[in-house]
């Protein structure tokens, strides 16, 4: 499509790039002045695709949402740059506007079309009799449908795909290969799992006996609110009893754990390898970066987050941000670790400083 148009459908401000100045090296005409450059015309500037900065081509749109990559705008080959509105003028034509990452993923919706699936079952899935199938539903090869699950409008699963018993999923569900949606789970509309998410794994719950460990039935179930998405290999558990729930709009990430009775607020992202133990309970809004750690039976605030590898083995307050083991505030953190790499030097300098009747 054309600049112009991308702009449009972006709703972006469209501005060409700042023109060089003359110098030295610059093409003259025979008379001796500058060859006048030709007016930029956004309707004749063609957009075929989107690409990062470093490897955009002449015809390809890419964007500037990190301080980091903001050096690289001015030499980049792109077509043009998705920038915020203040941001410097630059030989490249920028669309500007206020949020120039998920201008980014929706440029991405423009141009990438995903593979699509018509209705129908495969003639090698397996479904229950008593199963409840929206016409508009999609099975792949292998699936398998279990009795009593009910499967709303518009929904996809993918080859090798299994809904256990009772399994009750709303409209618009995707799930790719592998996953796994355990018996009499609740799943909203508009959820997606990727390759090998587990819903409603059972819990990891033991009692001690004197001959070992003695197996708690989980009778519970998961319930994943609308436009949850669950990543590759991750697993929320099922209760012992009552209910697992993911909120709505929550992001779970790859190879994440949430423990059986957790609660997870609306909006959350649970980065990859995040770990909640059982009945941990996460606000709304909250971030955990990769590889947290929350003990069970802590709560979490609203809108907190903690920052990679944290170890959190307590309450966190809302708006918080946490960092390190024992989670503590990240300021206090920084501060911390800072002394800590001192620590050697600091130790050379406190021995060369006492006198020998301190030894």
């Amino acid at each position: 499509m054309t600049l112009a148009e991308l702009a449009r459908l972006l709703g972006a401000e469209l501005h060409p790039g700042a023109s060089p100045q003359p110098g030295p090296a610059a093409d003259h005409s025979p008379a001796g002045a500058p060859h006048a450059l030709p007016p930029f015309d956004p309707a004749l500037v063609q957009i075929t695709g989107v690409a990062g900065i470093e490897t955009a081509a002449p015809h390809q749109l890419t964007f500037v949402a990190n301080a980091r990559y903001a050096p690289l705008a001015p030499t980049t080959r792109a077509g043009a740059i998705l920038v915020e509105r203040d941001f410097p003028a630059i030989p490249v034509p920028t669309l500007r506007l206020p949020n120039p990452y998920h201008a980014f993923a929706r440029a991405l919706e423009l141009f990438y079309q995903p593979p699509s699936y018509p209705p129908g079952i495969h003639p090698t899935a397996v479904v229950d009799p008593s199963a409840q199938l929206a016409a508009s539903v999609h099975l792949g090869p292998y699936v398998v449908v279990g009795a009593r699950v009910t499967l709303g409008e518009h929904s996809v699963v993918l080859a090798h795909c299994v809904l256990y018993e009772g399994a009750r999923i709303g409209s618009h569900f995707f799930a790719h290969a592998h996953a796994v949606v355990r018996e009499h789970c609740i799943v909203g509309d508009h959820v997606t799992l990727q390759n090998g998410a587990i819903i409603g794994s059972d819990g990891f719950g033991f009692a001690k006996q004197a001959s070992g460990w003695y197996k708690i039935p989980q009778s519970g179930h998961v319930v994943l609110e609308d436009h949850v998405e669950v990543q590759a290999l991750a697993c929320i558990d099922r209760a012992s009893v009552g209910e697992t729930r993911i909120g709505r709009g929550t992001k779970v990430d790859n190879l994440v754990q949430v423990g059986h009775g957790s609660t997870v607020g609306a909006d959350t992202l649970l980065c990859a390898q995040v770990g909640l133990a059982g009945s941990t309970h996460v606000g709304r809004s909250v971030i955990l970066a990769g590889q947290v750690g929350v003990a069970g039976h802590c709560t979490i605030g609203d809108g907190a987050v903690a920052t990679a590898q944290s170890g959190i083995p307590g309450d966190v307050p809302a708006g918080a941000v946490v960092s390190g083991y024992p989670a503590i505030p990240n300021r206090q953190w920084l501060r911390a670790s800072a002394v800590f790499q001192r620590l050697p030097e600091t130790l050379r300098k406190f021995q060369k400083a006492r006198k020998p009747d301190d030894l």
